[in-house]
């Protein structure tokens, strides 16, 4: 049985690539995230294309690893011959996508069999392939890929297969490059040059993290995730490189995360600024700029790599999902959804940029003045919330507190920066929405801060009014709101994102793993109330649910004590370097 927690990533900052531990590539898209895959075994099996490099027979013992600092992966196999290493990664993206991988003997005489079964288009279309010096050229429309390795390989099965014998000390490249199949075929890559060109480029990065502090090694993970996970062309960072690993083993949540969500934006930029990595966060800026330009009626809350609106879902009805988890989509309808709390993430990146020194230009001052006088008129307005939620719309909890933070952070963009504006009417609006939140989201009989108004369901989302700065995490209803979450909304101390009983807001079937990320925020809040050793505590289980490459999913089911959902998950990697910087800090991210 695969596990989402068998998987490794590679990236090269335009598309990624998961290897699983037995040397396969199961997942690939070129050139970009969101492009078709050509190895989709992912979501379906092998026949839906995927690249295995691993020993030819039992191997007996296999660990893997991250070079320090770097995405360039080791994994070794041992078998009753010797042991060998191989060496994946993606070079940082030239004119062309590759992934080169390197087999490298470490003891005796191993046999090794690569297997490369191209399929374009999601595992749907076999290309035609044909001989080329040092390997073979597949194409099918669009795409071609070419296969270079100094062995031998011969077709089999509608495959490329090559087998060989790696001695101590001997180190066999194979390299895989994508490239358009009217064009014309991309320069050789040498595949040890490309190895130390890669290793630098990943070091270099890591030596600007200015932080210093407790968990310093485990924020640079994460940032190391989320840097793999940014679009370098444009700035963006997509929520995940996958589509549709299942929240629930078998059920129907199954989305497309290969986009860009706005809301990541007040925790990749607090992440990235507090780490030292101000190109990151004004390159993410820039993204946010250019995408949400144009009437703040029609902005979304999410966008495609270069700003794309039109995202369109689908079911691709020809893969049989991960261990049988359908439908596979593609696209996420969710785009066109009204989710108001954007609107308070939009001015909180706003602040937080302006108070890590980096300029906002005319151009920022506008746009962000046009949504406050769009949310002055439409925050009464019901929506469909932060968890996207398919059933009706409501008064969100959530959604009220972040256009709280929309005029909070407007009225502190000018008082601290002199940001021109109606000052005394964000007071008023902010003033107006806070009362109303007290007032219609408290739950008497939970105790606690609830979903929605006249809701009576908790939703871990209520957390991040302490790290908002909406009350203070002393506040006694918060203090009440946390024990009644970690009472009713918890499964072996993680966090649920919300209940979700048959009939609850979401609109679809009941069942869903622990959210990573809410129990991150409840590390925060514990951490703002004086409740240190319990949040260390909460932390440190947080951690051991990485994979052994330190990797996160979105969720987590701690009954079969595996990863859920699509994977690395870039907002679980926020939520981990958030809580981290309080607890190094001592205060929250972003309510100061």
């Amino acid at each position: 049985m695969r596990r989402i927690e068998d998987y490794a990533l590679l990236g090269d900052l335009e598309t990624a690539a998961l290897v699983h531990r037995s040397g396969s590539i199961d997942w690939c898209c070129f050139p970009r995230f969101d492009s078709g895959a050509c190895f989709a075994a992912l979501l379906g099996g092998p026949e839906n294309g995927h690249w295995s490099l691993a020993p030819s027979g039992e191997v007996t013992h296999n660990a893997r690893r991250y070079r320090h600092d770097t995405l360039i992966l080791e994994s070794e196999f041992e078998t009753a011959d010797g042991r060998v290493r191989a060496i994946d990664f993606m070079p940082p993206r030239g004119v062309a996508p590759d992934i080169v991988r390197i087999v490298e003997g470490l003891d005796g005489h191993v046999r090794m069999r690569s297997e490369l079964k191209i399929r374009f288009d999601y595992g749907r279309i076999v290309p035609w392939v044909r001989r080329a010096d040092g390997g073979r050229i597949a194409v099918a429309g669009p795409d071609a890929l070419r296969f270079s390795t100094p062995v031998e390989v011969r077709g089999e099965n509608f495959a490329t297969v090559a087998e060989f014998t790696v001695g101590v000390g001997e180190r066999v490249p194979f390299v895989l490059t994508w490239f358009q199949s009217h064009a014309p075929q991309p320069d050789d890559v040498d595949a040890e040059q490309a190895l130390d060109d890669t290793e630098e480029f990943w070091l270099d990065w890591a030596n600007r993290c200015t932080h210093e502090g407790d968990y310093h090694e485990e924020i640079h993970q994460s940032l190391l995730v989320l840097k793999a996970l940014t679009y370098a062309p444009t700035g963006g960072i997509v929520a995940a490189p996958t589509t549709s690993l299942p929240e629930q083993i078998g059920g129907v949540r199954n989305w497309d995360y290969r986009f860009c969500w706005l809301r990541d934006a007040t925790l990749t930029l607090v992440a990235m600024l507090n780490s030292g990595y101000r190109e990151e966060a004004q390159a993410w800026r820039d993204w946010l700029l250019r995408a949400v330009a144009g009437n703040p009626a029609d902005v979304q809350i999410m966008y495609g790599l270069g700003g794309e609106r039109r995202l369109e879902e689908r079911e691709l009805d020809w893969l049989a999902g991960f261990e049988s988890s359908t439908p596979v989509r593609t696209g996420n309808a969710a785009h066109a959804q009204l989710q108001l709390d954007v609107f308070g993430e939009l001015a909180d990146a706003s602040y937080a940029n302006l108070s890590h020194g980096i300029e906002q230009s005319g151009h920022a001052r506008s746009l962000m003045s046009t949504m406050l006088r769009w949310l002055e008129d439409n925050w009464r307005q019901k929506d469909s919330g932060l968890w996207e939620v398919r059933g009706p719309r409501q008064h969100f909890t959530h959604s009220k507190l972040m256009c709280w933070v929309a005029f909070d952070r407007a009225v502190r963009l000018h008082e601290d920066f002199g940001f021109p504006g109606p000052v005394d009417r964000w007071r008023a609006l902010r003033d107006e929405i806070h009362a109303e939140v007290l007032a219609n989201a408290w739950s008497e009989r939970r105790e606690a801060f609830v979903q929605a108004y006249g809701s009576e369901a908790l939703d871990a989302a209520v957390l991040l009014m302490p790290l908002t700065g909406f009350l203070s995490a002393s506040d006694p209803r918060i203090v009440s709101t946390v024990d009644a979450i970690r009472r009713d909304l918890t499964t072996d101390r993680l966090v649920l994102r919300y209940e979700t009983k048959d009939g609850a807001a979401d609109g679809l079937p009941s069942g869903d793993g622990a959210f990573l990320a809410c129990s991150f925020w409840l590390v925060s809040v514990l951490e703002l109330q004086g409740r240190h050793d319990e949040a260390r505590e909460l932390f440190e289980r947080l951690l051991d649910l990485r994979n052994d490459v330190g990797l996160l999913p979105e969720e987590y089911d701690p009954v079969a004590g595996r990863h859920l959902g699509n994977f690395p998950q870039a907002f679980s990697h926020l939520a981990l370097v958030d809580a981290a910087l309080t607890l190094s800090m001592g205060r929250s991210m972003h309510s100061h």
